[in-house]
């Protein structure tokens, strides 16, 4: 289904000061409010609609990319959930036969694992023992995927990890855990993925993110740059005229998208910087170029 504009959603012009957006939102949350409204799903789907569109425009930095890109240039159009947010937050997926679950965090974890899978009472009694254990991957091996191999109670198990995996999900491996007394039902191993951050790059849904620095020379003039990306290096355009923060889309080079070929957008913003240590013939260039501008002969 098609997103609505966020400023349509919050019911604001595009122009709106982050004040009016801000009571915009406080107007809607009160009136959509789950507790409002129990049992209304209209309601609470229009409480989770504002909040989205909040969560975007309240932030000058993803405000400035949906501006320019829409939808695409906050993850809106993503590998689910809501933009910045984990995409498996509140709930789960299966790939082959593999369940991946958000990890909460906050020490609620048992309790939240314990209520969505049976964990307690007498099924306790009937199971084998859970095992937990972590996996630390790469940034890229969490963007495309891999399989990893661990040692349990000294035996190789390999364990796949689909494409676009977050850090702080957790694998659900079923009846890898231990044995159940009396041959019981096995328990289950779960797997937290740790992703080492990376060097240049970081991510936000479905997008990934990074900054090159240029001259103000070839801001004004205009260049060519090389980004890195998960890809490899690519080659980019920057328009003369450029101003510092401008973000530019690269599309295809994010984080693959849940049930599909697609992936979202590596958005770079620019970053002008201003010389230091001029040397003389620099300083009267410029205040030459100073001069000629303050005297109309430059737009």
């Amino acid at each position: 289904m098609q997103k609505r504009d966020y400023y349509e959603v919050l019911g604001v012009k595009k122009t709106a000061s982050d004040d009016e957006i801000k009571k915009a939102y406080r107007k809607l949350a009160i009136k959509y409010h789950p507790d409002k409204n129990p049992g209304d799903k209209a309601a609470e789907e229009k409480f989770k609609e504002a909040t989205e569109a909040y969560e975007v425009v309240s932030d000058k930095q993803k405000r400035a990319r949906y501006d320019q890109f829409g939808h695409a240039g906050v993850g809106g159009d993503g590998f689910g959930g809501a933009p910045g947010g984990n995409p498996f937050q509140g709930g789960g997926f299966n790939f082959n036969g593999q369940s991946f679950n958000f990890d909460f965090g906050g020490g609620g974890f048992e309790d939240i694992l314990g209520s969505i899978f049976g964990f307690g009472g007498g099924r306790q009694a009937r199971r084998g023992a859970d095992y937990r254990t972590n996996l630390t991957i790469s940034f890229e091996e969490a963007i495309f995927g891999t399989t990893k191999t661990i040692n349990l109670e000294g035996s190789s198990l390999k364990i796949k990890i689909p494409a676009g995996i977050d850090d702080g999900m957790s694998i659900r491996l079923q009846g890898k855990g231990g044995a159940a007394p009396q041959g019981g039902e096995k328990g289950d191993l779960y797997v937290q993925v740790r992703v080492r951050p990376h060097r240049h790059l970081t991510r936000e849904g479905a997008i990934i993110l990074s900054e090159e620095t240029i001259s103000m020379v070839d801001a004004a003039l205009g260049t060519e740059i090389n980004v890195e990306t998960v890809d490899g290096k690519v080659t980019m355009k920057v328009p003369a005229g450029t101003q510092s923060g401008t973000p530019f889309k690269l599309s295809g080079h994010g984080v693959p998208l849940m049930r599909s070929d697609d992936r979202g957008p590596h958005i770079v913003t620019i970053i002008v910087e201003t010389p230091k240590n001029l040397t003389k013939k620099q300083k009267e260039l410029l205040a030459e170029f100073r001069g000629a501008k303050k005297r109309g002969f430059w737009s």
